[in-house]
């Protein structure tokens, strides 16, 4: 009898920015961490987080790796996969050393080196806790590509509440060559990749703050492959 092994792997990411007027990212919304299973099409659960950090804020891997912590404790996965790529290195293994011989920018380099300590601290727990490796698989990752379309979509719902109670106007920038589409109680971003045309990330609107405003997706004039979504309120 021929057994076949299944995946069911756990990521997370931190997706869409509130635009400037001209169009600069200043502020990350939301991150996600997912739990992704065959046929690796959506997330089939998630732990969701509005976060309104600063779009140059080099520890959100860590908040990402803690939500997935989080998520592995009530589902249990066979992997971790987190946005660093680094070939797929565990990160328990990962020295100083090993990181400085990397093909990455040394700006790339100094950023993980300096939170290197308690992302080796974090990924030794999940490791002992739940007998789960913690890999920087990175963009190659669908699983992150699935968590960054969800934490994009929570994005959404998150900054159409904060339009619909402030009543003033976002620019809200979206992960890289999506389109969003809302309808009923959710809000859902479809992959525009070649060969991800049955890629999603949901989000749930269940107070239907969506309704509440105007939403008006175009593409972003300074960066090709990306679009914003203006939220304006009614």
């Amino acid at each position: 009898m021929l057994w076949c092994i299944v995946l069911r792997i756990i990521s997370a990411d931190s997706g869409a920015a509130i635009l400037s007027d001209t169009y600069k990212p200043e502020t990350i919304v939301a991150s996600s961490s997912v739990l992704v299973e065959p046929p690796y099409r959506l997330a089939s659960a998630s732990l969701n987080k509005p976060i309104f950090s600063q779009a140059n804020n080099q520890k959100l891997v860590l908040l990402e790796l803690r939500l997935c912590r989080d998520l592995l404790a009530k589902h249990p996965a066979s992997a971790i996969h987190v946005d660093m790529s680094l070939g797929g290195i565990s990160l328990t293994d990962l020295t100083l050393s090993e990181l400085q011989q990397m093909s990455i920018s040394s700006r790339a380099k100094e950023n993980i080196r300096s939170i290197l300590p308690e992302l080796r601290r974090v990924a030794s727990e999940i490791e002992q806790n739940f007998d789960v490796e913690v890999l920087a698989v990175g963009k190659d990752s669908m699983p992150v590509r699935i968590a960054e379309l969800t934490a994009g979509a929570n994005a959404l719902v998150y900054v159409a509440r904060q339009v619909s109670s402030e009543k003033r106007s976002r620019l809200l920038g979206l992960p890289s060559h999506c389109t969003a589409t809302c309808s009923g109680h959710g809000v859902s971003l479809r992959s525009l990749h070649i060969g991800e045309h049955d890629v999603f990330g949901y989000a749930k609107d269940e107070d239907s703050v969506t309704e509440s405003v105007i939403l008006n997706e175009f593409n972003n004039p300074m960066l090709r492959g990306f679009r914003v979504v203006r939220v304006t309120p009614k």
